[in-house]
């Protein structure tokens, strides 16, 4: 049995809007709002910690993806200081998504992420 709570919820929603900030300093801002400073995220492609690096991880993906969101996919699943939500990266212009995934997130004492554990279910070919 899972126990989705605000909190959880709360973490996914500012997870998703640092991944979609765009502006440099909306982006470290919302890095902040979302990370503790020593938070760590790793997935298949990408092994990082610290607000400079995570966002740098996400300012490449908006390099290698321009005009591309990322969109929750499912519902936000959590019980105590755990949350794991799908995802998916849209184009906003015709609606596809090349890229999908699903991520473990680990949170600290204040709500922050400590931890992402990415997956990628879904990637282009040559990715």
């Amino acid at each position: 049995m899972s126990v989705n709570t605000d909190r959880h919820q709360t973490a996914a929603t500012r997870y998703f809007e640092a991944w979609n900030a765009t502006d440099p300093e909306a982006l470290r801002e919302a890095v902040a709002e979302a990370w503790v400073p020593e938070g760590t995220y790793t997935d298949p492609l990408a092994d990082v910690a610290g607000h400079a690096q995570i966002t740098a991880v996400i300012t490449a993906a908006h390099e290698r993806f321009p005009g591309f969101a990322f969109r929750p996919l499912g519902p936000v699943d959590g019980h105590h200081d755990t949350v794991r939500f799908g995802w998916e990266l849209v184009n906003e212009a015709d609606g596809s998504a090349p890229v999908a995934g699903f991520d473990v997130v680990t949170l600290s004492e204040d709500g922050r992420i400590r931890q992402v554990l990415g997956f990628l279910d879904r990637v282009p070919s040559g990715a």
